[in-house]
Protein backbone atom coordinates (compact mmCIF):
# COMPACT_ATOMS: atom_id res chain seq x y z
CA UNK A 1 0.00 0.00 0.00
CA UNK A 2 1.44 3.33 -1.04
CA UNK A 3 0.45 6.27 1.15
CA UNK A 4 0.87 9.90 0.22
CA UNK A 5 1.84 12.03 3.18
CA UNK A 6 3.74 15.32 2.93
CA UNK A 7 7.28 15.45 4.29
CA UNK A 8 6.88 16.57 7.90
CA UNK A 9 8.46 15.84 11.26
CA UNK A 10 5.17 14.99 12.94
CA UNK A 11 1.77 13.87 11.70
CA UNK A 12 -1.43 14.04 13.73
CA UNK A 13 -3.64 11.01 14.11
CA UNK A 14 -6.27 12.32 11.69
CA UNK A 15 -3.75 12.63 8.85
CA UNK A 16 -2.43 9.14 9.54
CA UNK A 17 -5.88 7.56 9.68
CA UNK A 18 -6.93 9.30 6.46
CA UNK A 19 -3.76 8.16 4.67
CA UNK A 20 -4.37 4.54 5.66
CA UNK A 21 -8.13 4.71 5.10
CA UNK A 22 -8.99 3.51 8.62
CA UNK A 23 -10.61 5.00 11.71
CA UNK A 24 -8.54 6.81 14.29
CA UNK A 25 -9.66 4.26 16.88
CA UNK A 26 -7.82 1.52 14.98
CA UNK A 27 -4.62 3.57 15.03
CA UNK A 28 -5.01 4.11 18.80
CA UNK A 29 -5.67 0.38 19.29
CA UNK A 30 -2.58 -0.62 17.31
CA UNK A 31 -0.57 1.86 19.37
CA UNK A 32 -1.55 -0.01 22.52
CA UNK A 33 -0.99 -3.46 21.01
CA UNK A 34 2.37 -2.98 19.26
CA UNK A 35 5.47 -1.72 21.03
CA UNK A 36 7.01 -0.47 17.76
CA UNK A 37 4.59 2.47 17.62
CA UNK A 38 5.49 5.21 20.08
CA UNK A 39 3.88 8.53 19.14
CA UNK A 40 4.76 11.68 21.03
CA UNK A 41 1.97 13.18 23.12
CA UNK A 42 1.65 16.87 23.92
CA UNK A 43 0.14 18.39 27.08
CA UNK A 44 -3.41 17.94 25.77
CA UNK A 45 -2.77 14.28 24.90
CA UNK A 46 -2.76 14.70 21.13
CA UNK A 47 -0.66 12.08 19.41
CA UNK A 48 2.08 13.15 17.00
CA UNK A 49 3.50 10.39 14.82
CA UNK A 50 7.06 10.51 13.48
CA UNK A 51 8.01 9.19 10.02
CA UNK A 52 9.47 6.12 11.76
CA UNK A 53 6.07 5.50 13.41
CA UNK A 54 4.43 5.83 10.00
CA UNK A 55 6.81 3.23 8.57
CA UNK A 56 5.99 0.83 11.43
CA UNK A 57 2.27 1.46 11.00
CA UNK A 58 2.58 0.79 7.30
CA UNK A 59 4.30 -2.53 8.00
CA UNK A 60 1.67 -3.51 10.58
CA UNK A 61 -1.09 -2.52 8.15
CA UNK A 62 0.55 -4.70 5.50
CA UNK A 63 0.70 -7.69 7.84
CA UNK A 64 -2.77 -7.38 9.34
CA UNK A 65 -4.93 -5.98 6.56
CA UNK A 66 -3.21 -7.13 3.36
CA UNK A 67 -1.66 -10.46 4.35
CA UNK A 68 -4.38 -11.43 6.83
CA UNK A 69 -2.27 -11.99 9.95
CA UNK A 70 -3.96 -11.97 13.33
CA UNK A 71 -2.67 -9.45 15.86
CA UNK A 72 -0.80 -12.16 17.76
CA UNK A 73 0.63 -13.50 14.52
CA UNK A 74 1.78 -10.03 13.48
CA UNK A 75 3.41 -9.50 16.89
CA UNK A 76 5.37 -12.74 16.67
CA UNK A 77 6.31 -12.04 13.05
CA UNK A 78 7.66 -8.64 14.06
CA UNK A 79 9.72 -10.15 16.89
CA UNK A 80 11.12 -13.18 15.06
CA UNK A 81 11.75 -12.05 11.49
CA UNK A 82 11.84 -8.27 11.75
CA UNK A 83 14.97 -7.58 9.66
CA UNK A 84 14.15 -9.98 6.83
CA UNK A 85 10.51 -8.93 6.70
CA UNK A 86 11.38 -5.23 6.82
CA UNK A 87 13.86 -5.52 3.96
CA UNK A 88 11.27 -7.31 1.82
CA UNK A 89 8.67 -4.74 2.83
CA UNK A 90 11.00 -1.87 1.90
CA UNK A 91 11.56 -3.38 -1.54
CA UNK A 92 7.82 -3.83 -2.08
CA UNK A 93 7.17 -0.29 -0.87
CA UNK A 94 9.74 1.19 -3.28
CA UNK A 95 8.32 -0.78 -6.19
CA UNK A 96 4.78 0.39 -5.38
CA UNK A 97 6.03 3.98 -5.27
CA UNK A 98 7.63 3.57 -8.70
CA UNK A 99 4.41 2.02 -10.00
CA UNK A 100 2.38 4.96 -8.69
CA UNK A 101 4.75 7.41 -10.40
CA UNK A 102 4.56 5.50 -13.69
CA UNK A 103 0.76 5.47 -13.56
CA UNK A 104 0.79 9.21 -12.87
CA UNK A 105 3.07 9.79 -15.89
CA UNK A 106 0.86 7.57 -18.04
CA UNK A 107 -2.26 9.56 -17.20
CA UNK A 108 -0.45 12.82 -18.02
CA UNK A 109 0.40 11.63 -21.55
Amino acid sequence: MHIDLPEKRYYNIGEVAKAFGVNTSLIRFWEKEFDAIKPKKNAKGNRKFTPEDIKNLQFIYHLVKERGFTLDGAKTHLKEEKQKALSNFDIINKLEGIKAQLIKIKTQL
